[in-house]
């Protein structure tokens, strides 16, 4: 399996945002990128895994990864764990930009980090953030101790100083990049003309979006790791270590997934801090954005109201769902507790009691942590893409209408209406319209028993079926 991570593309200029916490690095990406990707704010150590983002600067491409706070040399797993992500972005970046905060004297944090870059090799630039007058530039000069003579006063947070930054990054990478890749293809243009699939009039990959969802610590950023084959997001055994949403691309068999791992959903009440208030909404935010959930419960505790709640979630929005039930391994091998192992039937029998409304999502039974089980949710994945793209012809569904027995729904007489006929208006999720001889609202007990219908006769696995009424005029 080819693994295409977030940042591979030839043509892009790759920047990655380095410094110690709470200096302001992932204000100066939201800025940088445009919008807002990663949660800000005055708590330090919100960011922990590497987000990406594109934009375009000066007509080219810039591909920019924002890293989490970085202090040289801690011993405690968190920190360390984003020190080596941060790693990982420091071998893909074509330049670095180290983030002070220039109201603050400068700390040995700042100082071992830039020995490190400047050891590195690194092409570096220094942001010196939070100079938000221009009267506060001088103090940036106090910063050259750092020996790193690309240096900027920007405010992140207003945005100056943030153009010419970018325009002496372009400046000073995009020519070497240039020559480099020049050479680079030149001597394998001709092998490239033949055997490269993203040649000009090749179609590109279409791209599944797929959001990972789940109550903390369920297990979504061991799944996340599985699937990329990779160690893409921190893993943790302390609830909430994702924060923002962490996304991966994934190529398999000339095909493109994305991942997003989302932070943990909680209901409102058990969230204290700002950041983890922040990564809820993030979290509903990604999966709205996305095309398929795969809503992630832990088997050793069984399917909980919350569960219930955050596939609700995933439900109303229309998004396409596999259920895939985690750290199955827990329940069928060499059982702590004494108990037999678990019966994936049996399981399934006490989930869907709780899920009633999922009845609709397949079921997977796997172990993230040993990767049983995972390379089965790549076919899951395409299966519940082509359900939700599916698409019935009116003279289809209308002759399918013809056989269906409405007597046996059980809806009160009063609010019975007569369908005349029913058209698909739209796709992801599948959305029919139908037509009656009344202006009444279907009732649920009508719609419910249509959406089985449809359901035993054209399939729809895996997707949410909208059905909304109309009276004929």
């Amino acid at each position: 399996m080819k693994k295409t991570s977030a940042n591979q593309k030839t043509s892009a200029l790759t920047v990655a945002i380095v410094g110690r916490p709470n200096v302001g690095k992932s204000t100066l990406f939201n800025r940088i990128i445009g919008r807002r990707r990663a949660i800000v704010g005055d708590e330090p150590g919100i960011t922990r895994d590497r987000l990406y983002g594109e934009m375009e600067w000066n007509r080219r491409q810039l591909r920019v990864i924002d890293t989490g706070g970085i202090i040289p040399d801690e011993k405690e797993f968190i920190p360390a764990e984003i020190f080596r992500q941060a790693r990982v972005a420091l071998e893909e970046a074509d330049a670095v930009i180290l983030v002070v905060d220039g109201r603050s004297e400068l700390t040995a944090s700042d100082l071992e980090l830039a020995r490190l870059l400047l050891r590195g090799g690194y092409r570096l630039f220094l942001a010196v953030n939070k100079m938000d007058v221009a009267a506060m530039y001088a103090q940036a000069e106090d910063f050259r101790r750092l020996g790193i003579g690309e240096l900027f006063p920007v405010s992140a947070e207003h945005g100056t100083g943030v153009a010419e930054l970018l325009d002496a990054i372009v400046a000073s990478v995009a020519i070497e990049k240039k020559t480099t890749e020049h050479t680079e293809d030149a001597g394998e243009e001709h092998q490239e003309e033949e055997t490269d699939d993203t040649r000009a009039g090749a179609p590109a990959p279409h791209e599944i979006k797929v959001a990972i969802i789940g109550r903390p610590n369920v297990g979504k950023s061991t799944l996340l790791n599985a699937l990329a084959q990779s160690a893409r997001a921190i893993v943790s055994p302390v609830p909430g270590t994702t924060r923002d949403a962490v996304d991966e691309m994934v190529e398999r068999e000339g095909k493109r997934y994305r991942f997003i791992d989302t932070a943990g959903i909680r209901r409102k009440g058990k969230t204290k801090l700002m950041a983890e208030k922040l990564s809820v909404v993030m979290a509903r935010k990604h999966l709205e954005a996305a095309d398929i959930a795969l809503m992630v419960v832990d088997a050793s505790e069984g399917v909980t109201a919350s569960d219930a709640t955050i596939a609700g979630y995933a439900h109303e929005s229309g998004r396409s769902i596999l259920l895939v039930i985690n750290k199955w391994d827990l329940l069928t091998s060499q059982r702590k507790d004494g108990k037999p192992a678990a019966v994936p039937s049996v399981f399934e029998k006490q989930a869907r009691g709780v899920l009633k409304f999922l009845s609709y999502a397949p079921m997977m039974f796997v172990s993230a942590e040993q990767g049983r089980g995972v390379e089965k949710i790549f076919p899951a994945i395409e299966k519940l893409a082509s359900e939700r793209n599916k698409r019935v012809s009116t003279g289809e569904m209308n002759r399918f209408l013809k056989r269906v027995d409405f007597g046996r729904a059980s809806v009160p007489f009063s609010r019975r209406a007569r369908i005349l006929y029913m058209t698909q208006a739209a796709i992801a999720p599948p959305t029919f319209i139908v037509f009656t001889d009344r202006d009444v609202k279907l009732h649920f007990a009508y719609e419910r028993f249509l959406e089985n219908q449809i359901r035993r006769e054209f399939g729809f696995v895996g997707t949410p079926i909208w059905i909304k009424s109309r009276a004929r005029a």
